[in-house]
């Protein structure tokens, strides 16, 4: 494939996995911090409610995909950025760890301003154990993928054998009525002071994902190495694999979700969710090489060359359109109206980001975060020269 075209590819993959973190956002937005609706512990008889199966069938293709999806494409700018320094012949990680520290800071002030359930911190803190990793032979590689996937692997079981002999299960996404006051008639300086004094609690998840981030990292990387990426008969035989293995074996594990109990909320959601996101990524890239004068392509394009603006943008006005201090879309709405603010949103930002791109060479949060960096490592430069 040549080079402008792979870039587009993996910025469509890059901007639908954007738009489908929000998929699960924005339940925890529309009902106020509770983490109950995108779980099924409770609120799951989606044999007696339409609302309940409209939900969990919308999470079972959504939940934990996009994230999934958002990990592999880190990994492959990663191993991109890595082989652009071998070819310029530059000091590797080098500036790369500059790079993900300020995202590690983008991700904090996103955390403290906006949502507790950023995922920005945890993908930086990962670039930067990854940077190193790839540095290693193929096998080492390997050895390190597998190692950290037996890591989650042990504590994903250690919560499904707890979930089936009932010792826990609500405990774990039990949120307190409080949290849920908070959003609904808190201010957002009073949401703000909640994120900081809490957290290391809110920041749980974050922590416990790591191993599962390097996983997908390093299976990015891989990728890339493999050629799967490439336009040529190998590439193409590799995403046919990956749609082929990924829908017909994912699609089934993810459907699990409509199991009553929760008994695979936490299997689908960290377990399952990143073989239906390879099936994912194998299905686009074949629709863009069949239909590639579709328009959507260069939609979702812009909003992957803007994903980390368009990131931040989606929870902002989520925020103001469900929080209390904003519209007070708040309470409990019903599934298809949560779902239709989704799809309001998804289209507000292909927009923003189409005209933005119209008049700007990047987004503005890409923008500042280049001149940042570039600060930051003319700064280094200038101190390793004075030394």
């Amino acid at each position: 494939m040549e080079n402008k075209k792979r870039i587009r590819s993996l910025d469509i993959l890059r901007g639908l996995a954007i738009l489908g973190t929000l998929g699960t956002n924005i339940w925890l937005f529309a009902y106020l911090g509770d983490v109950n609706y995108i779980f099924t512990f409770t609120h799951n008889k989606w044999w007696l409610s339409g609302d309940d199966f409209l939900r969990i069938l919308f999470l079972s293709l959504i939940n934990g995909k996009s994230l999934g999806l958002l990990a592999i494409m880190f990994g492959v700018g990663l191993e991109l950025k890595y082989q652009q320094s071998k070819r310029l012949n530059q000091t590797w990680p080098g500036r790369y760890i500059w790079l993900s520290l300020l995202l590690l800071m983008e991700g904090l002030l996103h955390f403290t301003f906006v949502l507790e359930y950023d995922i920005l911190m945890s993908y930086a803190v990962t670039a930067i154990v990854v940077s190193f990793i790839v540095k290693m032979r193929k096998t080492m590689i390997r050895i390190t993928m597998i190692s950290a996937a037996a890591i989650h692997l042990f504590f994903i079981v250690l919560v499904f054998l707890g979930v089936l002999t009932n010792s826990i299960g609500d405990e774990l996404v039990a949120v307190p009525k409080e949290v849920v006051n908070l959003y609904q008639h808190g201010s957002w300086m009073n949401q703000m002071q909640y994120r900081i004094f809490h957290f290391w609690e809110l920041r749980t998840e974050a922590i416990f994902v790591i191993p599962f981030n390097m996983c997908m990292f390093l299976i990015g990387v891989l990728l890339v190495r493999r050629g799967a990426f490439d336009n040529n008969s190998n590439g193409i035989n590799i995403r046919k694999r990956m749609m082929k293995t990924g829908l017909l074996v994912g699609l089934p594990l993810n459907l699990l979700l409509f199991v009553p109990g929760g008994y695979f909320d936490f299997p689908v959601r960290y377990v399952f969710a990143p073989i239906l996101s390879l099936g994912y990524m194998g299905a686009i890239s074949f629709l863009i090489e069949r239909f590639q004068a579709f328009s959507l392509w260069s939609v979702l394009e812009k909003v992957g060359k803007m994903s980390l603006s368009c990131y931040v943008l989606q929870n902002v006005l989520s925020s103001i359109l469900f929080y209390g201090w904003g519209l007070g879309l708040d309470g409990h709405p019903r599934s298809f109206f949560v779902i239709f603010v989704w799809i309001l949103i998804c289209l507000f930002q292909m927009l923003f980001a189409a005209l933005w791109l119209r008049y700007f060479k990047m987004g503005p949060m890409e923008s500042a975060r280049k001149r940042l960096a570039s600060l930051a490592i003319r700064k280094n430069i200038k101190k390793d020269l004075k030394m």
